[in-house]
């Protein structure tokens, strides 16, 4: 028995693979919805936003020396 899969965006079962080209999605609809959402950046991963700086290592001379 197969578990039936169920749209991310609308909660409609979606068809398998084979038959649905927007799979995972159920439809072009849900599956453009779904973009439209990565566009607009209501989806987000957590951490620090990318050139915000938070990864790079400090400017040469930014370091104190430590007292020998």
């Amino acid at each position: 028995m197969t578990a039936t899969k169920t749209c991310a965006i609308c909660g409609k079962p979606v068809p398998p693979r084979p038959e649905n080209r927007s799979y995972p999605f159920c439809s072009d609809r849900c599956r453009l919805i779904d973009l439209s959402k990565w566009l607009g950046e209501e989806y987000r991963i957590p951490g620090p936003r990318a050139g915000d700086g938070a990864d790079q290592p400090p400017a040469p001379g930014a370091e104190e020396d430590e007292p020998s």
